[in-house]
């Protein structure tokens, strides 16, 4: 497809949905479902940059993901930790930044060394930025920030009279642009605490397709339909205002 024609976000978000009921309907566990997402989530999002979109969230893991079965929890904590030197070699070879939004809670030592590792060294990289969000919620990360502010203020270090949205945006886990187009796999529709401030004007799109089979395919439907909205910002045309 002939991306040259269609208006294109700057930053996509995902809500990485539906592994498990993939799995189920084809009679595998949910921890295969888990395996398969994480494998097209590669596929996808190099397909993804490819299109010369700079910003990439994908939503993994949230801070309400742990009131799952031990079983399931246990198998998400293993797969995150037995793949983190695979997302830094796929990092390096695509010449991607990563980073990790949410909180060091329940994660262990040996995982936040990881991340931070992964951080450190893609940290070279400027053109692509790949944002993974685990043990996040989005009501937590608006707390997080404000406990940040009030410490800053505090300590002098910021004068509350002169925050704004700006300031604020640069105190949650990443100063990163906001939500272009926020895409939920598995048809459902909600955001589930996903990003909450940085989602506040972004087009949101709900295919019923489980994420495992959400391809190159599904994204370009995505962006096409992406193209066709008439974003506005409180009565002014969005794309205007910030270009």
């Amino acid at each position: 497809m002939d991306y040259s024609k269609l208006k294109l976000p700057n930053h996509v978000a995902i809500i990485v949905d539906g592994n498990g009921r993939w799995a189920t309907e084809k009679g595998m566990s949910r921890s295969d479902g888990h395996n398969e997402g994480f494998l097209n989530l590669k596929k996808l999002s190099a397909y993804i940059f490819s299109k010369n979109i700079k910003y990439l969230s994908a939503y993994l893991f949230s801070t309400e993901n742990f009131k799952r079965s031990k079983q399931e929890v246990s198998f998400l904590m293993n797969l995150l930790t037995g793949k983190l030197k695979e997302i830094l070699d796929f990092c390096h070879e695509e010449q991607i930044k990563a980073v990790f939004s949410g909180r060091k809670e329940n994660l262990s030592n040996s995982v936040l060394k990881a991340m931070e590792k992964i951080e450190k060294e893609t940290n070279i990289y400027k053109d692509k930025v790949f944002n993974i969000c685990f043990n996040y919620g989005g009501h937590a990360e608006i707390v997080d920030a404000v406990k940040k502010i009030v410490k800053d203020v505090e300590n002098s270090k910021l004068d509350i009279d002169k925050l704004d949205e700006n300031t604020f945006s640069k105190y949650l886990y990443n100063d990163l642009p906001p939500v272009d187009l926020m895409i939920r796999t598995s048809g459902e529709q909600r955001l589930s605490n996903f990003m909450l401030w940085q989602n506040s004007y972004a087009e949101f799109y709900f295919p019923k397709t489980y994420f495992p089979d959400f391809n190159a395919d599904e994204f370009d439907k995505a962006i096409i339909e992406y193209t066709k909205r008439d974003r506005r910002y409180g009565g002014i045309d969005y794309e205007k205002k910030n270009n």
